[in-house]
């Protein structure tokens, strides 16, 4: 059974904005408007980049970077995204399909997380988290990262602790989700970042240190 108690007249209204938002600007990722702003500003033509989770963002960086490793594991959305990649025929992407398997939750052994094996430590300038098996998939490619670098965690809200007034946020009394969450913090909380969201859920930009 659905609960709707998060549905205060903030939230309403930052749904409102958001559904705004997005009808405004069909073509942006689906992130928190001002992580979008930064990525316009931030990202160069000589970046490279990973994409866990696949859809608007995905032609949203190849017009904006030199290479993206994009992953997706829904047939049907996959499928849809390689026939718009094909009608403005992008040549600098790498996208495949890899879907779920049962019995493997944490996805620590699914093609989709291990396509890091298939990249080079410290050879990325930026990572999207934004499917599924976000925990791994942070984790494994944290050290693909080039020093500088910058990893976006979109839904972040959801899995480690904030002030974030979105549905579902995680407070600091409560900790991140789990042990997995709790490792990652670990290694990302000295990192500078910057955290923003629009009432319904955020998404956080950590820079890998230099030295």
């Amino acid at each position: 059974m659905h609960s709707f108690r998060h549905w205060t007249p903030l939230y309403i209204w930052s749904r409102i904005l958001e559904k705004s938002y997005r009808r405004s600007h069909p073509n942006n990722p689906w992130l928190a408007p001002k992580a979008i702003d930064f990525l316009a500003t931030y990202l160069q033509k000589t970046d490279t980049g990973l994409e866990f989770g696949s859809g608007r963002s995905t032609i949203w960086f190849l017009k904006r970077v030199a290479h993206l490793t994009s992953v997706e594991h829904q047939e049907e959305w996959y499928r849809l995204v390689q026939k718009k990649l094909q009608e403005i025929q992008v040549e600098n992407v790498t996208y495949g399909l890899y879907p779920k398997i049962e019995g493997d939750p944490t996805g620590k052994n699914s093609a989709y997380v291990r396509i890091t094996d298939t990249i080079s430590i410290e050879s990325l300038n930026f990572i999207l988290v934004d499917g599924v098996y976000r925990a791994q998939c942070t984790l494994r490619s944290i050290p693909l990262l080039k020093p500088g670098g910058i990893l976006i965690i979109d839904n972040v809200n959801k899995y480690l602790p904030s002030l974030s007034v979105a549905p579902n946020s995680r407070s600091f009394s409560e900790g991140p989700i789990d042990d997995d969450w709790d490792q990652i913090l670990s290694v990302i909380q000295p990192w500078r970042k910057f955290w923003t969201g629009n009432g319904v859920s955020d998404t956080a930009i950590y820079f890998k240190p230099v030295a």
